[in-house]
């Protein structure tokens, strides 16, 4: 038969009801003669209970101690987990990511996985055992333990899956597959049969939450068949390949993100290598920079805007204030209070007058553009964040209603 990996979120392991339910999941597949690996994320809110625990102990603990304290998360999971296969008569085994040897570098919070070690898993398996193995963390050269990140689940999985070569690895979670939009926030989100790598990296890396962008990357890389459904509904989920139908829609889906925010340098000098001083300064603070949009220079002076995640915003202020005299603003404009809409698709590539479409729904809709970003698959807008619910709307009726 087959090598599967399963991978269940938060949700679907909440409680000991969806952790049952899970079981007979994973125990159906197992029955079928398949080979059985299983990756867990923490359950239900769990991590962000054990962030308050901290700030109740440290307003400002070491990423180290973190990555320890918040590992706990999926160790619990897949005990309770192996706890409920057992009662189903299945052969079961629990294995931390320590145990599997999932190496990372040593980025506490946000680790990358270097490499990935079978052989435990293996063996494992070669003993007709389901593998049930703790998601988003790993450990590094000193033999830390590291986690991989918000949705970091997600790339254990895939990182296990291209480990085993496996014939296939299963994200289930609390939605039927990947819609068009969210559709507990939009009416009419229609599930897709299929995506593209590309089409869902896409949407992954601008708000989409069903799957962490790195998980795609790495599933893109190795050639990993994916699958995302869900754990509540059994039906088919959706695919995600290198390669769907012929026939592209225009757009996949619209995606939102909240969690950004826009610094503007006003008053630069107008000459070569602001820009350079600006972004070599944020780089060396390990931020990254997503939209960027300079001004046409007003005498002999000019503004550059741009965005970052919410949670670099302070680090990113203190650092450029740091350098203010360098780089040579006369003052710095700051906000968190902004929301990235964008819309995805290969389909754009070969179609005229996407953008105007989309454009064109956010002026019925009385929303302004502040910024505005494009790629071959994709546009993305900056608008206030009051707006960026009905923009998504109005952007999903214009295309698919």
């Amino acid at each position: 038969m087959a090598l599967i990996v399963q991978k269940f979120g938060g949700s679907s392991v909440a409680n000991a009801e969806r952790i049952q339910r899970a079981a007979w999941i994973i125990a159906e597949k197992y029955t079928e003669g398949n080979d059985v690996v299983v990756v867990l994320s923490a359950q239900g809110d769990t991590t962000d209970e054990l962030i308050e625990k901290a700030k109740e102990i440290n307003p400002n603990p070491s990423k180290r101690e973190m990555d320890v304290l918040l590992s706990t998360g999926e160790q619990v999971s897949v005990a309770l987990m192996a706890m409920a296969l057992e009662k189903l008569g299945m052969p079961v085994v629990s294995l931390t990511g320590w145990q599997i040897n999932m190496e990372t570098n040593s980025d506490y919070g946000n680790a990358r996985v270097k490499a990935v070690s079978g052989e435990r898993i293996k063996t494992e398996l070669d003993r007709r055992r389901i593998v049930i193995v703790a998601g988003f963390q790993g450990v590094n050269k000193y033999d830390d333990i590291t986690t991989l990140g918000r949705g970091g689940s997600d790339t254990t999985a895939v990182a296990v899956a291209v480990a085993l070569r496996a014939d296939l690895c299963q994200i289930y979670t609390d939605v039927e597959g990947v819609y068009t939009c969210d559709p507990r926030k939009v009416q009419g989100a229609r599930k897709l049969e299929e995506i593209t790598y590309d089409e869902m990296l896409e949407l992954a890396s601008l708000g989409a939450q069903v799957l962490h962008n790195r998980s795609v990357e790495m599933a893109k890389r190795y050639g990993v068949d994916l699958e995302v459904l869900s754990s509540f509904v059994r039906k088919p989920g959706t695919k995600v390949k290198e390669v769907t139908k012929l026939e592209q829609a225009k757009i996949s889906g619209v995606a939102k993100d909240s969690n950004i925010a826009r610094i503007a340098l006003v008053g630069l000098r107008d000459e070569p290598g602001v820009a350079f001083r600006i972004f070599r300064v944020l780089a060396n603070a390990k931020i990254n920079v997503d939209i960027i949009l300079q001004s046409i220079g007003r005498g002999d002076t000019k503004d550059i805007s741009f965005t970052v995640a919410r949670g670099d915003m302070d680090s990113a202020t203190e650092a450029l204030a740091e350098h203010k005299d360098a780089i040579g603003y006369t003052e710095i404009s700051v906000t968190d209070k902004v929301a990235k809409v964008s819309i995805v698709g290969a389909g754009m590539m070969s179609a005229f007058g996407v953008a105007a479409l989309m454009f064109e729904a956010l002026y019925d809709a009385k929303v302004n553009i502040a910024m505005i970003s494009t790629s071959e698959i994709k546009v993305s807008v900056l608008v206030d964040e009051v707006d960026a619910d009905r923009a998504v709307s109005a952007i999903h009726a214009r295309f698919f209603e």
